[in-house]
């Protein structure tokens, strides 16, 4: 196989791979250094440019005589930390094995299909953890049943909508109305001591915590523009929190919190 055929495919695979690793919610730098490392197991280097939507890459010999360039979608997957770790461990096994490319494209294929946790039991997950940061916010008992109860209907709207590709703005003012309205209850029938907290902690499911995060790191270490972009899409999601809410307040006539 000659040197422009071997660019060709490994380019087309990083490409792929790369774009994984933004979907399932990986921070720029270590999508660099996981797709460099894959590409010096085979005696190349690549260089990379991430954007919000698009992956730019260029795969070269050592001495820049052959390259090969690929612009590639960032795929529609949903975060997935499993997907993150194994994905980030078949750069490492690439490395130290010097993995062939057609065992990397199965063991690849093999991570992107597994099944992912059955929704039932995330949707039970996430509705624990929201119950839990009610009671880290000073909630009551009577308050972290009304929250899990939100959270349960808000999540599953929410899954239900995206599995019917609604437009993800919509779909988190959507969830955040629908969640809030249920705990707003709290305060229409003095439900407990402290319904403020039902009502205020029942949209936290839907904070986009990890593009903050990564914006953030994005930032931090140099992938400004990337970092940037991730913070702008997650301030969005924030103001659709906001209006969902604001929505069941106006509803109910709420005034304050």
């Amino acid at each position: 196989m000659d040197i422009h055929h071997r660019l060709k495919e490994l380019s087309k695979f990083l490409s792929d791979y790369s774009t994984s690793l933004m979907a399932v919610g990986v921070h720029s730098s270590r999508i660099v250094k996981t797709t460099s490392r894959i590409a010096e197991s085979f005696g190349f280097y690549v260089d990379m440019t991430i954007f919000q939507k698009t992956i730019i890459m260029t795969l070269r010999d050592k001495d820049n005589t052959h390259s090969y360039s690929t612009v590639n979608k960032i795929k529609s997957m949903a975060l997935n930390f499993e997907i993150n770790s194994r994905l980030s461990s078949l750069s490492w096994e690439a490395y130290d094995e010097h993995l062939s490319l057609d065992e990397l494209k199965e063991k690849y294929t093999e991570i992107l299909n597994k099944p992912r946790l059955n929704k039932w039991l995330v949707l039970f997950l996430v509705a624990c953890a929201n119950a839990s940061f009610c009671r880290l916010f000073t909630g009551d008992w009577s308050a972290m049943l009304l929250v899990f109860i939100a959270t349960l209907v808000g999540f599953f709207v929410r899954q239900q909508l995206m599995e019917r590709h609604f437009n993800h703005m919509f779909v988190f003012v959507f969830s955040a109305f629908t969640a809030s309205m249920i705990a707003c209850t709290s305060l229409l029938y003095h439900i407990g001591n402290t319904p403020e907290i039902a009502l205020g902690t029942s949209v936290l499911y839907l904070i986009p915590g990890v593009p903050l995060i990564n914006g953030v790191i994005d930032i931090i270490e140099g992938h400004v523009l990337a970092g940037t972009s991730r913070l702008i899409n997650a301030a969005l999601l924030i103001i659709c929190i906001a209006i969902g809410l604001s929505l069941t307040l106006l509803l109910f006539g709420v005034e304050t919190l």
